[in-house]
């Protein structure tokens, strides 16, 4: 006869009580198909109501920007904050990067136009089924075939193929990237290295055709959070600097154009302590049955040696389940945390257990993932520091 799990301390977090991105009314991955309908591509539908269709639209992506970080600066960006008003089709509110709210996850989800379970990038780290090996999708390795780990069409491919002219102005170090490839590849790349170059050539492409969809993309905001932390002198230099940028881009709009500056994440630091950074590497209970460890400090895709998926399921919750969601693959997917659907090949990158942030508090790896365990700004989860972004707006 089996008998409930009785806890010695409070209940673990319901699954269902994580605030689930918000898929197909205000996510990012509804931003592009959103536009497009509006520009009357065809399989695209206007799945964000509040946005009002414009001929031509430029999306500038700062990566690392999000709705809360902005709002508690304005002194260092006076133009966005003035537009705050606007974004999400001058609703004022924010909308939801998705799960999780990490770089790779979120360019395909912009770029394809569909949630992590459709598009296949569901962490930053993932388990590839067909070779068992951890998958790095922001670097792409081990390198794996783009084409077969994201086979969709991305929105700009078919824009591009209904006449409308497309283009993506970011740094030439990006243009032949897999990244690229799998979730922004069609029109026409144009590499700039000063962001006033990116500014200047995203105008004139926007300009170049009746109906145009231009992206632009920045990254020094998230680079200077993760070294010093989302209120440090650096990262406060690089919002002003951005804020610059976001004038220069709107100031040169053609007639009949819209700009949205969106990101891709928010950031939250973390303290060094033990308290506030768990070392997955030195905690022998989180380590107990564990074959592969994905994902990044406040999203973990735990993976576990077979037949001991319960196990590590009820350990992770017994010790982490005040702080973190914790819930096992197919419970994330049921509670929608990837979207409404999970395809077939991205169900196995999933992680057995699937950990989410809830508090400031991070599973660090020291030995396996120095590089990362080091940053002070960090992101993943579904708070709203991390889920919710901008979608601010300019019309000419």
């Amino acid at each position: 006869m089996s008998h409930p799990i009785t806890w010695d301390h409070p209940e673990p977090l319901a699954v269902s009580s994580a605030p689930v991105p918000h898929y197909g009314t205000g996510s990012l991955a509804d931003l592009l198909p959103t536009l497009a309908a509006g520009m009357d591509v065809p399989g695209m539908s206007p799945a964000i109501p509040e946005l009002t269709p414009a001929d031509r639209n430029c999306v500038f992506l700062i990566d690392g920007l999000g709705w809360e970080q902005l709002r508690a600066h304005p002194d260092e960006a006076p133009f966005m904050s003035s537009l705050m008003s606007s974004s999400r089709g001058d609703t004022g509110r924010p909308i939801t990067t998705g799960y999780p709210a990490t770089t790779a996850t979120s360019l395909a989800s912009v770029g394809t136009g569909l949630p992590p379970g459709a598009h296949g990038l569901p962490g930053y780290t993932v388990r590839d089924p067909a070779t068992g090996e951890l998958m790095n999708q922001l670097r792409w390795q081990p390198w794996t075939d783009p084409r077969a780990w994201q086979p969709y069409p991305t929105v700009f491919q078919l824009a591009h193929k209904a006449g409308v002219h497309t283009a993506q102005v970011s740094s030439p170090t990006f243009e032949n990237t897999p990244l690229t490839k799998v979730a922004l590849s069609g029109g026409t790349f144009r590499g700039k290295l000063t962001g006033e170059d990116r500014m200047d050539l995203a105008a004139e492409q926007l300009a170049a055709g009746d109906r145009s969809l231009v992206y632009t993309y920045y990254a020094e905001v998230d680079g200077k959070g993760h070294r010093f932390g989302v209120d440090s002198d650096p990262w406060r230099g690089q919002l002003m600097y951005v804020d610059r940028l976001v004038q220069r881009l709107a100031e040169q709009l053609p007639p009949r154009a819209a700009l949205y500056v969106t990101a891709d994440h928010g950031m939250i630091d973390i303290p060094f302590d033990e308290q506030h950074r768990i070392d997955f590497d030195e905690d022998w209970e989180l380590r107990a049955g564990v074959a592969l460890l994905g994902g990044e400090g406040r999203a973990r895709h735990v993976y576990a040696v077979p037949g001991a998926e319960a196990d590590v399921l009820t350990c992770w919750r017994e010790v982490l389940g005040e702080q973190f969601w914790v819930a096992s693959r197919d419970e994330a997917i049921a509670a929608g945390w990837f979207g409404p659907t999970v395809d077939e090949r991205v169900y196995g990158r999933i992680g057995d257990v699937v950990a989410a942030a809830r508090d400031d508090v991070l599973i660090v790896a020291s030995e396996r993932e120095p590089r990362e365990s080091a940053m002070v700004g960090n992101h993943g989860s579904m708070t709203p520091a991390e889920q919710l972004v901008p979608l601010l707006q300019v019309r000419s």
